[in-house]
């Protein structure tokens, strides 16, 4: 048997002046909720650290190691690209305190970068994609030579094995190890939510789209679970933590309908009481699917829209239509479904006119919500190679890349320009008296009141605020 120390770092998002930064979530890791779930079955003793929920520095992360048995066999952390460096610091630290312990590194930037990885010398292991399998072979004392999924070192050199095939039946997966987890720390973005208190669940791994600004993980394939397993989920976060919403936060939750209808079907024929909200595609939404979410608790759905100009569209692989989008985001708001839109600014193509344009066409459009980034191109994309061969990165220090950050500039927008209309989108699509107005008239608790004002101060803030 094994000791092992699962080590979620910590998000540190930087000084610059972001939405983000007053109104983000803090949510486990349940990619390594799940490979504890997986070590504790096969009779290992696992351990667990979340150094974002702790809101821990890097420096009170490292700090915190200490209360753990020194003779761990082996620490894991997960890590994706803003946060690499302070997982790497926190790596170098725990090297230091459990001697004998074996460093091992997971999560996409790790898989996009092995080779940077293991260079670091505080890394023994890296194991690339999925980690439920890979982690417990290396946890039971197989051969890393002889493990898929996996980057060694050995005389000096990184290897790295063949990658892992797939795991095809999701249900063989046990469910997170919640109760490692701080979940009395964790929490909703506001205005995401219906009712207290809320977990975020997956019903799938990986997504059907292609976008360049997206990394295609798990080789583009999408798995799904069954709509019985999804729903004992369910029941031990009702039963042992009492949640009484879910936030599916599948890149396409809709994608399997026969796998949501019968999901939906099951809350209603037991009566679960269930709200719940998700993300996907205007491309895999229909009038049937969204009457039978909204019977079984479905309040809000967000759709990935990005720009209002199909060029740009065309060229980041989006494959959707605008007509597509006002016609799926009308027929969700007439079923009662509130909708959040997501835009992007600064893709390929993407000039001051595209811009205006796309702000035109949210307010148009106008859903509950619009959610407005600026364009980051992570390692691993499509948008960073492109980005990365015209020289238009300008930073490749991880820690820049973040909500707070513009890394990458193109000849006409440059960072001055981006923020200037980045902050115009908030004003122009929050401050109107149509939306304020639909927005309290929904009002029906005392938590609602508090959503609304908190959201409405840190736009005021935001917007507004001291340059």
């Amino acid at each position: 048997m094994s000791k092992i120390l699962l080590i979620n770092p910590p998000w540190i998002i930087g000084e610059d002046k972001n939405l983000w930064k007053g109104v983000a979530s803090c949510w486990p890791s349940l990619g390594l909720a799940y490979i504890a779930a997986v070590l504790e079955k096969a009779g290992h003793k696992v351990l667990y650290l979340d150094c974002s929920a702790e809101q821990y520095t890097v420096k009170e992360s490292a700090q915190a190691l200490e209360k753990y048995d020194k003779n761990l066999d082996f620490v894991l952390l997960t890590a994706t690209t803003p946060l690499i460096n302070n997982a790497l610091a926190i790596a170098a630290a725990a090297k230091n305190i459990f001697s004998l312990a074996k460093i091992v590194l997971g999560g996409v930037h790790p898989s996009i970068l092995p080779d940077e990885v293991m260079a670091c010398g505080s890394v023994d292991f890296v194991v690339i994609d999925e980690g439920e399998i890979t982690m417990k072979e290396l946890a039971g004392g197989k051969s890393p030579a002889e493990i898929l999924g996996l980057c060694y070192k050995e005389n000096g050199l990184i290897i790295k094995n063949a990658p892992r095939p797939l795991i095809q039946n999701l249900d063989e997966i046990p469910p997170p190890a919640y109760h490692l987890l701080p979940m009395d720390k964790y929490f909703p973005a506001v205005g995401s939510y219906k009712r207290l208190p809320v977990m975020i669940m997956f019903a799938t791994r990986g997504c059907p789209g292609r976008c360049t600004f997206c990394c295609r993980t798990f080789g583009g394939r999408v798995r799904r679970r069954s709509a019985r397993n999804i729903i004992e989920e369910i029941k031990i976060l009702q039963r042992d933590y009492g949640i009484r919403e879910v936030a599916f936060y599948d890149d396409t939750f809709t994608l399997f309908k026969d796998v949501v209808k019968e999901f939906c079907d099951i809350i209603e024929r037991e009566k679960i009481d269930l709200t719940w909200s998700c993300f996907t595609r205007v491309d895999y939404a229909s009038e049937e699917l969204f009457k039978i979410m909204k019977r079984a608790g479905c309040h809000l759905i967000l759709f990935g829209v990005e720009s209002a100009d199909e060029e740009i569209l065309k060229n980041i692989k989006k494959n959707i239509s605008l007509r597509q989008v006002e016609k799926v985001v009308k027929l969700a708001r007439q079923l009662g479904i509130e909708t959040r839109a997501s835009f992007m600014f600064g893709n390929q193509g993407e000039t001051e006119e595209t811009i205006k344009k796309t702000i035109d066409f949210a307010i148009k459009l106008d859903p509950d919500e619009a959610q407005f980034n600026i364009a980051m191109a992570y390692p691993g994309t499509e948008l960073f190679n492109w980005a990365k061969e015209r020289g238009y990165i300008k930073s490749f220090n991880w820690s820049d890349y973040s909500y707070s950050n513009i890394v990458f500039e193109m000849p006409n927008l440059d960072r001055a320009k981006l923020k200037y209309y980045y902050e115009l989108a908030h004003r122009r699509f929050y401050f109107r008296p149509k939306l304020i107005l639909r927005r309290l008239g929904r009002i029906r608790t005392f938590d609602q009141l508090w959503q609304e004002v908190k959201g409405g101060l840190l736009l005021l803030g935001f917007v507004f605020g001291k340059k």
